[in-house]
Formats: structure tokens, sequence, C-alpha cells
């Protein structure tokens, strides 16, 4: 099937120059990039977060309005960042 593609200038031409390192046509290229794509896709499945949540009261009330650079400043104190 014949498709129409848009990619930058760049990027064909080093896809033609590995093509013709490799002894392929830039079609053969192209379908093998994109099986791998599909196939790392479907073998990693979507992105899933991992539940990294706790316990916990909340903030403390003194913190209740503490701004980022307050709250950031705390998180790291004694860390040396």
């Amino acid at each position: 099937m014949k498709t129409t593609v848009e990619i930058s200038d760049s990027l064909l031409r080093e896809a033609r120059e590995l093509a013709a390192r490799e002894g392929i046509t830039l079609r053969t290229l192209v379908e093998r990039g994109l099986h791998r794509v599909i196939s790392d896709t479907k073998r990693d499945g979507p992105f899933k977060l991992r539940r990294a949540s706790f316990k916990g009261k909340g903030r403390q009330a003194e913190l209740g309005e503490a701004s980022w650079d307050t709250l950031r400043d705390l998180v790291y104190k004694g860390s040396g960042a």
C-alpha cells in the first residue's frame, strides 16, 4: 500500500544512508522500524505509574498556607541540596 509521510529532511537523509549501508530499501527500513515500535508497545503494554501513595494525615496545620518554596526548603533541609 502506498502512503505519504512527512518527515524532516535530515531524518530522511539519515534513513537513506542507513538503508544504503545495510543494502536494503528505504521501504524495508521503515517497515522494520514500524514493526519494532509496534512489537515493543505490545510487549511492554501501556506505561503504568506504580502506586506510591502512603497513609498520612495531610499537611501539618502550621504549613497550611506555606508556599511551595518553603515546603521544598523544609523537605530538603539537612540533605545538602
